[in-house]
């Protein structure tokens, strides 16, 4: 036998961190080693650190950024003063409504579906006579001036459609891009007779009408569970509600 030709059997711990499992796994020879769990673990905290540094001046006001001058790099802090000041300036030339518009039918093409393609449209389907519908149209005025880049719209729900449910009433529509993105038929579903600010503030975080990070949000500092149990309680109360198809073949918002 030639012992240039002998072949040798050699045992190897492909868990070793070595040079020469190194070269074996290179040509495909033994697998990949297994990452450590400690190693992975440390290296998604040490990520974690980063990343909540690196945003630690997320969503804080100018008076926030000044009040830490003494803590952080004066270049970086104004270049992050310099991005907020831009992104409020982008705010406000966007804020072009800033109070309740009453609408006719007539005027539904050019208030509502033409306006909705470039700014959110929250319309509301009025019932003078409905106790929801007076308290619907004093929680518009409250969020139209502070989210001026909304239009928000009021119109008589029987002059819009013809023989409208009184039942129905208020009907909340918010057209975006010349569509009907959101609906609700009577408040029931946002807390009835108890609705607040902080609710309607919901629907427009949901729809993407405004950022949940929003300053002047009053949401953030709600007791969830609170606002969940009054919606719970008034769902069980008598209001009277119908089922809308948002499919049917009404021409009002078309």
């Amino acid at each position: 036998m030639d012992p240039n030709n002998l072949k040798v059997q050699v045992e190897v711990d492909p868990t070793e961190d070595t040079e020469w499992n190194d070269i074996l796994r290179s040509h495909g020879i033994i697998p990949e080693k297994e990452p450590d769990p400690t190693e992975e673990l440390e290296k998604a905290l040490s990520e974690a650190v980063e990343k909540q540094h690196a945003n630690r001046l997320e969503h804080k006001d100018l008076d926030e950024l000044a009040a830490l001058e003494d803590e952080e790099d004066e270049e970086f802090l104004e270049e992050y003063k310099k991005k907020r000041m831009a992104e409020i300036q982008k705010l406000n030339d966007k804020s072009l409504f800033g109070s309740v518009y009453p609408i006719s039918k007539p005027e539904y093409q050019k208030e509502v579906t033409e306006t909705s393609k470039t700014a959110f449209v929250f319309l509301h389907m009025t019932l003078q006579s409905a106790l929801q519908s007076r308290l619907l149209s004093a929680l518009m005025v409250t969020l139209s001036s502070k989210f001026k880049e909304i239009k928000f719209c009021e119109i008589p729900a029987n002059r819009a459609v013809e023989n409208y449910p009184d039942g129905n009433c208020p009907t909340i529509l918010i057209y975006h891009n010349g569509d009907v993105v959101k609906q609700f038929i009577t408040l029931t579903q946002l807390g009835g007779n108890d609705t607040k600010v902080e609710d309607l503030e919901r629907i427009l975080v949901s729809i993407g009408a405004v950022d949940e990070h929003d300053r002047r949000l009053l949401i953030n500092n709600e007791d969830e569970e609170s606002s969940e149990n009054r919606k719970i309680r008034f769902q069980g109360k008598s209001i009277k509600s119908k089922a809308y198809d948002s499919e049917e073949d009404d021409d009002f918002y078309d």
